[in-house]
């Protein structure tokens, strides 16, 4: 009975995970749809939306299932908390990537490089967070996530310096702001990505330790467990 616990606990561990990869996957190609404006890289976004859809009802499904069955106690109960928290989250990420590659193909129009570059680099710290988070929760150890809060804190500084930038060339030139408001948008969408990153963080630290964090409080990096 144990033994079949754990080995569905595990296969449930690795479907989270390429629900999570699947979700960093298609924030990124929303952003690199955005760059090229390749409306198959969209597509490409779009299509995965049921795929996570259907992750989030299997997922739930199955860790009420364990719950149920096994009434699991201690560090196990806590992995299937943390990834009924995970597979909510995941989920949203994977709508953010789909809600931008929406606009990406759209008639988003012409603005400065600078902006579209920040926005770049927003996509790629908010990944990179997501990646280490899911690899703290695959090891069952916090080494790759100590500094995410301070990433998180890059994350928001590049999404007001869209902002201003953005309300700069409004106000510069009215016939910017459709697309000003678009680019407004992603960067709000790709910051909430960098929070549901150390919201998983949050969690995956509770899963290893049995202790709650708040990282915008307290930076994982300066807990000692």
């Amino acid at each position: 009975m144990v033994e079949k616990f754990h080995s569905e606990l595990e296969s449930l561990r690795k479907e989270v995970l390429d629900m999570g990869y699947l979700a960093r996957d298609m924030l990124a190609g929303s952003i690199e749809a955005l760059n090229s404006r390749d409306p198959g890289r969209a597509e490409w976004v779009e299509s995965n939306t049921q795929r996570i859809a259907e992750y989030d009802s299997d997922i739930e499904q199955k860790c009420l299932r364990l719950i149920a069955l096994y009434q699991p106690m201690a560090k196990d109960l806590r992995v299937i908390a943390t990834i009924l928290k995970m597979n909510t989250y995941l989920t949203r990420i994977g709508r953010y990537g789909k809600d931008i590659s929406e606009v990406a193909t759209g008639n988003i129009g012409t603005l400065p490089i600078a902006h579209l570059e920040k926005i770049t680099r927003m996509s790629d710290i908010t990944g990179d967070m997501i990646r280490d988070a899911l690899t703290d929760f695959e090891v069952g150890e916090i080494i790759a996530t100590r500094d995410i809060g301070e990433r998180d804190d890059i994350v928001d500084s590049l999404r007001y310096s869209v902002f201003r930038g953005c309300v700069t060339d409004m106000m510069q030139d009215p016939g910017t702001i459709a697309a000003c408001a678009n680019y407004i948008m992603i960067a709000r969408y790709l910051e909430r990505c960098g929070d549901l990153a150390c919201k998983i963080a949050e969690k995956v630290f509770y899963m290893v330790t049995g202790e709650r964090i708040e990282i915008n409080r307290k930076k994982v990096d300066e807990h000692e467990h």
